[in-house]
Formats: C-alpha cells, structure tokens, sequence
C-alpha cells in the first residue's frame, strides 16, 4: 500500500465522530424531570414516612400475657404505682416482677384469682422457673431524648397527659405521636395539663368548672394556679435543647 493511501486512510478515520443512538434525546428531560419530582417528593417522604405519628402512634405490639388496664385499673381500681413502682420516684417507670401478679394470682393460694386460667401459664412458668415475662415496650422514645417520669408526675402531670385513657385499654397501645413539637406544645403551656398531686393517678379527673366556664376554661384556671404552685420553669428553659436533649 502507498504512503498516499495510508494518509487517507488515517484522514478517514480521524474525521469518524461517534453518534448516540436518537433514544439518548429524551434523556435530558427525563433527568429534569426526575430531578424536579425528587425534590418534591423527599421533603414529604421525610415529613410522614419518618414522623413519629407514622412510625409509633397506635403502636400495639402483642404481649406474653394478655393483661387488661381496662379490667384492672378500671374495673378494679389498682393503682398505676401497685405495679409501676418507680413512676413518682425514678426516671423509669419500672416494669411488675412476676411476683406482684402472683399476688393476686397465686397457683398455690385456694384464693389465687383465676389460678387456673391458661392466659396466666407464663406467669406461673417466670414464678416457678425465676424467668422474668418478657414484656414488650409499648411507649418508645429514641436514645437521643431524655424523659423523667418523676419530673412530670411530682409536679402534676397525669399519666392520661401522655398515655391517654389506660383504664379504659384492653390492649395498651401508644396513644400520643411523641413527637418533639409534640412535648413542645405541652412545654410551652404546661397549664394545660397541670392538676392537683392526689388527682394525678385519678385518670377520670376533670376539674369542676365555675359558674359559665367550660371543662378547658376551667384547666386553663387551675393549670395556672398550680404552675405557680409547683414553680414550673419558664418556657424558655423548657423550651431549650438540652432539657431535653442531654
């Protein structure tokens, strides 16, 4: 082969420029649109999918043993602290051993309540093994937030504030978001939930109200008085980060 046909060759081959297929056209649009639709959808997606309404609220997760608050506390009257003992005393509101449910239900008592009742077999099974019930955690809060049970219940607030009405649950279950702006808002106005020390535990409890008043007018007095009372912090120490956060 010539040197003069090796040069048209190379010229040839130089001025060769690779061409996308026509379909690579409609790329451009779909990235845009892709993108525009992306930024619209994660500040939702961030919003509902990742709140604690949507992760925690009507969390009713199955027991071990079928315990009714209905039947017990409301129907019978026990108080929250005979099995949450550490409530008004701790940050945690402790868990029952077995040994305060064989109190009433004992195997070996002729008395024991409803002794032979196969719903209570794994209570009889932690009593004579020395296992505790593996109960499950129904109210949750992340690692992060810093909440004291004696903190709120010694100054007023009431178990209906953040579990609603357990006397009235077959199935415990989480009733609240437990959001940050949700304890904000009751930090911002504590006198919405205030009541007095010896009705804290009263779940029914409801202030009575004065001539022309309405049940919230009436808190809304009484919450006042107290938060006075108890010497509640100001919101801008309730409000701050690292009450909470610590």
């Amino acid at each position: 082969m010539s040197l003069g046909a090796k040069q048209g060759m190379s010229e040839d081959q130089g001025n060769k420029r690779f061409v996308f297929p026509r379909w690579t056209n409609y790329l451009l649009p779909l990235l845009v649109i892709g993108a525009v639709g992306g930024a619209a959808y994660t500040p939702v997606l961030v919003t509902y999918g990742l709140s604690a309404r949507t992760l925690n609220q009507n969390y009713a997760p199955k027991q071990p043993v079928p315990y009714s608050h209905a039947l017990h506390v409301g129907e019978l009257g026990i108080d929250c602290r005979y099995c949450h003992t550490t409530v008004d005393k701790a940050a945690f509101a402790a868990i029952p051993p077995t040994e305060t449910c064989i109190n009433c239900h004992n195997p070996g008592d002729g008395n024991g309540i409803r002794k032979n009742s196969t719903k209570l077999k794994p209570v009889y099974e932690s009593y004579v093994t020395g296992k505790p019930i593996e109960w499950v955690k129904v109210h949750q809060l992340p690692d992060y937030a810093y909440f004291n049970h004696e903190a709120h219940v010694t100054k007023g607030v009431s178990c209906v504030s953040c579990h609603d009405r357990v006397d009235k649950m077959e199935v415990v279950y989480t009733a609240a978001p437990m959001s940050m702006s949700w304890c904000l808002d009751c930090h911002r106005e504590p006198e919405k939930h205030l009541r007095p020390l010896d009705k804290v535990y009263d779940l029914a409890w409801k202030p009575t109200p004065m001539e022309g008043e309405t049940i919230e007018q009436a808190q809304l007095r009484v919450g006042r008085q107290l938060k006075e009372q108890y010497g509640i912090h100001n919101v801008a120490y309730m409000t701050s980060c690292s009450t909470c956060h610590r």
